[in-house]
């Protein structure tokens, strides 16, 4: 982790806001993972909570950018981790599965504001030259987080009680929220200035985002790719327990097993990664990492043991920390922080919208044809796909976008 030397005093606080709080999603999803099954013994049920965030986040980002852009990211994001601390509390007390579901909205609502606010926050509160080093470090604690949390909460629900568990899961929100107070705002907002969130003005933001689109073709289109691409392994994901137990035919155990070295290549990666990105630059953390990440689902599709899916999950969760980076710091760089709110929420309701086609059209194919094969043909795909995304990425005219000098070279059109 970074040490508070000059200037990062206040990205280190973040910092551990962020961990601190990834930390409580890992413990969270557990935690309403078993609550729901427990509820149902179904497991149409649990799959269900895959599909709530992104038919949430396809109503949601039509209009959460035009909140975002106009106010406090800061305090957006406080009052997030406080709506999510208090509706998580309130879960053990529903009395049907009608009533969580309806709380699970709410809090994907909440992360639908969350997700834009901290992007643009993170742009503004963190200086251009230190983004990458930032994003490294982000990947390093959300990462840690990813294995952490789960082991938190399986011991939490063998001490106490699911719902306890989840109780103590507010705490880490909570704390998140309080650590945000102790940064700057950074931002001069006249509330007199703010308008009205009616229709004209969505469709008014729209049009600036279409007109950022357009000005800026090539970082849309990067962007973008780079959304669609990864939609492939969302796919994948949503379908991993049924193929790793019904067709390689892991056991739970092995299963787990398998998360845990997953967790600790993604670790080793970021850790990797938070202490040489100065050494590494955009364009290689982007497609080094994209085209490994891949090649560990391709192995991943065609594996036939444990100790064969174990490579590609190592490999895959390794590189995916600098991929991941790589493609925020990109994006934190070229988007102006004025509308950041508005472009990211509209990026996310075009992945959303896509994961739900995807992931009903993987469910029906399993159906018709094998998994095995449609999870291969997905690898397959999403290889040759990150291969010509990869060239786009390394296009010569286009290496000033991906520098870290600072912001006077950026070169981008203005939006009006």
């Amino acid at each position: 982790m970074l040490t508070l030397l000059a200037g990062w005093r206040d990205p280190t606080l973040l910092l551990f806001s962020i961990g601190i709080a990834s930390i409580g999603d890992f413990v969270y999803l557990v935690a309403i993972n078993i609550i729901v099954y427990q509820l149902t013994g179904s497991a149409a049920a649990v799959a269900g909570l895959w599909i709530i965030g992104p038919l949430t986040n396809i109503i949601t980002k039509l209009w959460t950018g035009s909140f975002i852009d106009y106010r406090s990211k800061r305090k957006v994001m406080i009052v997030t981790y406080i709506v999510r601390a208090l509706f998580i509390c309130f879960i053990p007390f529903a009395p049907n599965m009608a009533v969580i579901y309806g709380i699970l909205v709410v809090l994907s609502v909440a992360k639908a504001f969350f997700n834009p606010s901290s992007m643009t926050y993170v742009a503004i509160l963190v200086p251009k030259e230190k983004r990458k080093r930032f994003n490294s470090i982000r990947s390093f604690a959300t990462s840690g987080a990813f294995i952490i949390g789960p082991a938190i909460g399986g011991s939490l629900m063998l001490v106490t009680s699911v719902e306890i568990t989840l109780w103590l899961t507010a705490i880490f929100f909570l704390v998140s929220a309080i650590l945000l107070f102790f940064l700057p705002d950074k931002e001069n907002i006249d509330k007199k200035t703010i308008p009205t969130l009616t229709f004209s003005q969505v469709l008014r933001d729209f049009t600036v985002v279409r007109r950022f689109m357009s000005h800026n073709k090539y970082v849309s289109f990067i962007y973008l790719g780079f959304i669609m691409v990864m939609i492939f392994s969302f796919a994948m994901d949503a379908q991993e327990v049924v193929f790793t137990q019904q067709v390689i035919g892991l056991s739970e155990m092995e299963y787990s097993l398998l998360i845990s070295i997953t967790g600790i290549g993604s670790v080793v990666g970021a850790m990797l990664l938070s202490l040489f990105s100065n050494y590494f630059s955009l364009r290689f953390m982007i497609v080094i990492g994209l085209v490994m990440m891949t090649i560990g689902y391709v192995i991943y599709a065609f594996s036939w043991s444990f100790l064969s899916i174990v490579v590609g999950f190592v490999i895959l969760g390794f590189f995916n920390v600098f991929v991941n980076a790589g493609i925020m710091t990109f994006y934190q760089n070229n988007v102006p922080v004025e509308i950041m709110g508005r472009v990211t929420s509209i990026y996310q309701l075009i992945q959303s919208a896509v994961q739900v086609v995807f992931i009903l059209a993987i469910g029906f194919a399993a159906d018709i044809i094998s998994l095995r094969l449609t999870i291969i043909t997905l690898a397959l795909i999403m290889l040759v796909s990150s291969i010509i995304f990869s060239f786009s990425v390394m296009r010569p005219n286009k290496r000033f976008l991906y520098q870290e000098v600072p912001d006077e070279i950026k070169k981008l059109k203005p939006v009006e």
